[in-house]
C-alpha cells in the first residue's frame, strides 16, 4: 500500500522538504528536492537509515566523570540501542586524547567510537 512521507533533507543547509511515495522500502516518487543530494538522502533514509551516535562513557579515577565520544561515521539506525548498551558499560583509563579510539569497529559496523575531548587525570 503506497503512502506519502515527508522527509527534511539535511545534506546541505537548504533543508528541502522532500515528498516521497513509498510502499515499504520501495520508492515510487521523490519530489521537492532542489539538488541530487536530496534524492540520494531520501533513498538512504528509506532503505538504510544511518546516524552519528554521540554520547559519553565513564572515566576511571578522574576528576572528570564522563568523556564525550562519538561514532566517526554514521551507523545503521537499528543498531543504535545496542551500541548504547555497549557504551554504557565502557570505562576508560586516562590519559585520553581527542580522536583516540575508544571502541574499534563497534558491532562489526566498520565504525570506530572515538573520544571528542582530552582527559589527563
Amino acid at each position: 500500500m503506497k503512502k506519502e512521507k515527508k522527509i527534511i533533507c539535511v545534506r546541505c543547509p537548504r533543508g528541502c522538504e522532500v515528498q516521497t511515495s513509498i510502499d515499504g522500502a520501495e520508492i515510487f516518487e521523490i519530489k521537492g528536492n532542489v539538488c541530487r543530494l536530496g534524492e540520494d538522502y531520501v533513498k538512504d533514509e528509506i532503505k538504510n537509515p544511518k546516524r552519528i551516535v554521540t554520547t559519553t562513557v565513564k572515566i576511571k579515577n578522574s576528576a572528570s566523570v564522563l568523556l564525550p565520544v562519538w561514532t566517526e561515521k554514521p551507523v545503521p539506525k537499528d543498531k543504535i540501542f545496542e551500541i548504547m548498551k555497549i557504551l554504557n558499560t565502557i570505562e576508560v583509563q586516562p590519559p585520553v586524547k581527542s580522536d583516540d579510539i575508544i571502541v574499534e569497529n563497534i558491532l562489526n559496523t566498520g565504525v570506530n567510537v572515538i573520544a571528542s575531548s582530552n582527559v589527563n587525570s
